[in-house]
């Protein structure tokens, strides 16, 4: 069929003929055929169009190479699992906050038959929609209500088009943060149908400036936690307190974006005290949102918790229809409050058991990964910062453990060798060394470190200098 060398157009395969050779065959078994058909039928066009260019011959292996390349370039555009050796625990980019076994199991029980998602099994009649997830949010949050939508940013403008709709949002000029994506709480407030009102300066905002702002057009007073960057230096801002009492005095709702929500207290653990969504709800906020993927844990979903009336006209508004989420959701939510209410959150939830892992059980890790490595020249085991994570507790570090290349080593060259293992490994540059970070590795991903980093090192031999 093929050529040891396509020197010409026709010396190509054809496409049904490429797709049964045996390089070929296991490359293509990974993908729904009508998908391979089209990466082989457009990278035999490519290298046709090259031919031609050029008029260099192509060896066959190197045709060959170049299809499987693709086929697999696009089995790794599907989303996948990945190792985490980044030191962030909560990687946007990988997913945010893995979900616990317990939790899985509860949604692959529920969710691989029917369910009685909107189905009151007492009555035998409609229900409403996750019921018991909201109720455990509810007690959980120490609020009166509790809703559950798509994620926060859908929850802030759920609460603003419901509030605020032609009317004017009070925030102050310091909290008018960006969000992960390039979307900015202005352009919410935009599309949502409010009208913004700043108040105060980049760095310092007081009462008297909200007092200020007040009149009949005011909708609602907008607090947003700056979770995702630190101001430091001359700086000022009102407390949720004296907007909660500033509110009632006028008669204003007062909502509280706490972005990353937690519900434990983060400083035994991590040095630093994020505001948890129970105190929000104490300080008086009518409404507080937050999101459920980063902290809390969980599945991506924005939760909102706050006075009962406002929670009822936020579900009647039409556009909650088009925020809502699926059964998945809510059977994903509703175990991970349980596990909060239980009060074993630090010992089941992931994240949370990443961020308490002891420096000393890394180092032991650590040391176990070096000497199982024949402890190689290049390669050492030190000290190093993990981060929270998904835009939450910027200037909290965490201490952690990693498996460093020294500079002897092609940094870059280890990232992408590390990234095509099978799982893919995602480490971290650092300067010019590389680095694989334990503290967001789950530790029976330990002997795929390892056999990873044997394969590279035996690949490579001897450092590159």
């Amino acid at each position: 069929m093929a050529q040891k060398v396509i020197t010409q157009p026709r010396d190509f395969p054809s496409v049904e003929e490429l797709l049964g050779t045996p390089e070929i065959a296991a490359a293509v078994a990974r993908l729904p055929r009508p998908v391979a058909v089209e990466i082989v039928r457009a990278t035999i066009a490519d290298c046709k169009a090259r031919l031609q260019k050029t008029g260099k011959p192509i060896p066959w292996p190197e045709f060959l190479s170049a299809v499987t390349n693709a086929l697999s370039r696009q089995g790794r555009r599907e989303v996948t699992r990945v190792i985490n050796a980044t030191g962030i625990v909560i990687h946007t980019n990988l997913g945010r906050a893995p979900l616990a076994p317990d939790v899985l199991d509860r949604v692959a029980g529920s969710v691989s038959r029917y369910s009685n998602l909107e189905f009151d099994l007492e009555t035998g009649e409609r229900g409403s929609r996750g019921a018991a997830c909201e109720e455990y949010l509810a007690l959980l949050s120490e609020a009166e209500s509790g809703m559950i939508v798509n994620n926060c940013a859908a929850a802030l403008f759920l609460i603003l088009n419901t509030l605020a709709a032609r009317k004017t949002v009070i925030i102050s000029r310091g909290e008018l943060v960006q969000i992960g994506g390039g979307f900015r709480i202005p352009d919410i407030l935009k599309r949502a149908g409010a009208k913004l009102r700043e108040v105060g300066t980049t760095n310092i905002t007081t009462p008297g400036d909200y007092e200020n702002a007040i009149d009949s057009s005011v909708g609602l007073i907008l607090k947003v936690h700056k979770s995702n960057f630190v101001q430091a230096g001359f700086t000022q801002e009102v407390s949720l307190k004296e907007l909660v009492a500033l509110g009632r005095k006028h008669g204003i709702p007062v909502v509280n974006d706490l972005g990353s929500g937690v519900f434990l207290d983060t400083q035994p653990t991590l040095g630093y005290r994020e505001p948890t969504v129970q105190q929000s709800v104490r300080d008086g906020a009518d409404l507080t949102c937050f999101s459920g993927d980063k902290l809390l844990g969980g599945t991506q979903a924005g939760l909102i918790v706050g006075r009962s009336e406002l929670i009822g006209k936020l579900k009647k508004n039409p556009v909650y229809r088009a925020l809502r989420v699926d059964k998945i959701v809510f059977t994903a939510l509703e175990r991970l409050l349980a596990v909060y209410l239980d009060g074993r959150a630090i010992h089941e939830i992931p994240a949370w058991k990443m961020l308490t892992v002891p420096e000393s059980e890394l180092y032991k890790r650590g040391k176990q990964l070096l000497a199982d490595l024949g402890t190689p020249p290049g390669v050492s085991v030190e000290a190093t910062r993990a981060l929270v994570g998904g835009g939450a507790m910027p200037e909290s570090e965490i201490p952690s453990v990693a498996l460093i290349f020294s500079s002897a080593f092609k940094a870059e060259r280890l990232s992408r060798q590390f990234r095509d293992y099978d799982p893919p490994i995602i480490g971290r540059v650092e300067g010019d060394r590389f680095l694989l970070d334990l503290k967001a590795v789950f530790i029976d991903e330990l002997p795929i470190i390892l056999d990873a980093a044997r394969t590279v090192l035996t690949a490579q031999s001897t450092p590159s200098s």
